[in-house]
């Protein structure tokens, strides 16, 4: 982590948002504003921050999703600044990968000692941040722009398909369960629906693979999950 922390704020009302981008400058942290889901994952593949503070009720993007997106290519830690109280909404965010959740409204004093605690977590305890684009075979992926194409050419996926691609491919050569798979994409819900998952493979292997039968980027590993192969 830099001297200086910078954080990134994602957050559409514009009058917290400054409020909370002046508490924090007072501070001494650089802050990187964002007032939409997209603005946020193109500052956060530019800037690469040293915290993430997110607000789940964005205009474009469910910030759910956009916490499962940003987890799968940065171990940066999240706060969550959010006027969404009930019990269920923070366990499906920390779930999500998010570090800590703070309910609107909130105090000062309380929100700086959860940037600092935060901010102190040693290196150690965080994964390496990867690049946000990856690539295999004549398919690129951005993962700022959640973007995949192939040859060149725009690749449609749905939102569930896009994000299987990106969990496999983030994990090249290591087998991912059924379970582990089930729960990244689908929650807790889904762990034990073995064929869903078989379908989603199936229908992304279409899409990416050159001869689908004779898939050479995700393969299966008989009884145990899926590998993916670059």
């Amino acid at each position: 982590m830099s001297e200086t922390p910078t954080i990134l704020l994602v957050e559409d009302d514009r009058q917290i948002r400054e409020l909370v981008a002046a508490t924090l400058e007072g501070e001494g942290y650089t802050i990187i504003e964002a007032g939409t889901a997209a603005q946020g994952a193109v500052e956060a593949g530019a800037c690469k921050p040293d915290l993430l503070i997110l607000d789940l009720g964005l205009p474009d993007r469910n910030g759910i999703n956009f916490i499962r997106d940003y987890r799968i290519w940065s171990a940066v830690p999240i706060l969550i600044l959010s006027a969404r109280s009930q019990e269920i909404s923070k366990v499906t965010a920390l779930d999500a990968g998010a570090d800590d959740y703070l309910t609107k409204p909130f105090g000062v004093s309380e929100l700086l000692a959860r940037v600092r605690a935060l901010l102190r977590r040693s290196p150690s305890e965080e994964r390496e941040q990867l690049e946000p684009i990856i690539e295999f075979g004549d398919c690129r992926i951005d993962c700022v722009h959640r973007a995949v194409t192939r040859a060149g050419e725009p690749l449609h996926l749905t939102d569930i398909q896009y994000r299987l691609l990106i969990l496999l491919a983030s994990n090249p050569g290591r087998v991912l369960t059924h379970r582990q798979l089930l729960l990244q994409i689908w929650g807790s819900h889904a762990v034990e629906n073995n064929q869903y998952l078989r379908i989603y493979v199936g229908h992304l292997r279409q899409k990416i693979e050159r001869i689908p039968a004779q898939p050479r980027h995700i393969l299966t590993e008989i009884g145990v999950g899926y590998r993916f192969q670059p």
